[in-house]
């Protein structure tokens, strides 16, 4: 048995069992990934794969076993060259950043400025996902550190703390019918075409909740995956935007209004990682950037026991 082989199990199940993305994924021959796997399964004495003819199926009951196993042997395997890197690299590496639009373009630019001037040798990656999306890479181990409202705290293998709350506000044209009222309210918002953030993303869940508790119906002729979009069709005057109140800029969005309000109540996003993954130093000095009231020995304890 060999990591070779427990990588090529892996990235099957990965691959939905298709052994030419596996093969491709791993840089290697599909007939290569095929002997490991069958040397596998005679030193094992089990089969771990159902199959019909050449194509696998899926995994056998022994399969389904041996997976769990296998991941937490190569999440170990790199835990171990992480913790060399750590004595032998200090400031030095890359570390990989899932989050959204709105965390990426609004609130990162001042953690990212402060982090490079401390670690100006370590390869900073952003992914810009969705929130299941950088859920799943955090556990798929594609991601060192993942930043979203949605999805991180309901997944029992990633570890979460609290970065920052917000509110939504509304967004319009300068001059629009809504300017000029002392107080916003649902029933008032329910008159007009509304455009705001897709299913999943930035808090949409708290914009529908709050309709439906009113017993209203919410007119959204228009959903985006970011705030930039959203503000460019308000800008045309297609209807009225809700985004997160961080993502309105004074001097770029000159051509519209912000009004803050408090209808849809705090939503907090969270900063996440995969239990059993350890960060390098760098990664936690990340953490500690954007939250400085974040218990890092705490957050490790929770993250990886074992330590």
């Amino acid at each position: 048995m060999n990591f070779q082989q427990l990588r090529i199990i892996r990235e099957t199940v990965r691959q939905n069992f298709n052994l030419t993305e596996a093969s491709a994924a791993l840089y290697t021959s599909q007939s290569g990934v095929s002997k490991h796997i069958k040397d596998l399964e005679d030193e094992l004495g089990v089969q771990l794969f159902v199959r019909k003819g050449k194509r696998l199926l899926g995994l056998t009951e022994p399969g389904q076993s041996l997976l769990s196993i296998v991941e937490r042997m190569l999440v170990d395997a790199d835990n171990i060259k992480r913790l060399a890197d750590d004595f032998n690299k200090v400031d030095e590496g890359t570390l990989t950043i899932a989050t959204t639009h709105t965390q990426a373009r609004y609130v990162l630019p001042p953690i990212v400025n402060q982090f490079k001037k401390l670690f100006p040798k370590v390869h900073l990656v952003l992914q810009q996902a969705s929130p299941v999306e950088i859920a799943e890479m955090l556990l798929q181990g594609e991601a060192d550190i993942g930043i979203a409202t949605e999805s991180l705290t309901t997944e029992e293998n990633l570890a979460s703390v609290p970065y920052y709350e917000w509110h939504h506000s509304i967004i319009t044209p300068k001059d629009h019918p809504l300017t000029k009222l002392d107080t916003l309210s649902l029933e008032v918002l329910a008159e007009y075409p509304l455009i705001t953030y897709h299913g999943g993303f930035t808090g949409r869940s708290k914009i529908d909740k709050a309709f439906d508790d009113a017993h209203l119906h919410a007119d959204i002729v228009m959903s985006a995956l970011d705030a930039d979009v959203i503000k460019t069709y308000v800008e045309l005057n297609m209807g009225v935007g809700i985004v997160n109140d961080v993502a309105y800029d004074n001097d770029k969005d000159y051509r519209l209004e912000q009004l803050k309000t408090e209808i849809f109540g705090v939503n907090t996003t969270w900063i996440a990682v995969r239990k059993g993954h350890l960060l390098r130093g760098y990664g936690y000095e990340f953490i500690s950037l954007c939250s400085p009231q974040t218990n890092i020995k705490e957050l490790k304890k929770v993250a990886y026991p074992e330590e």
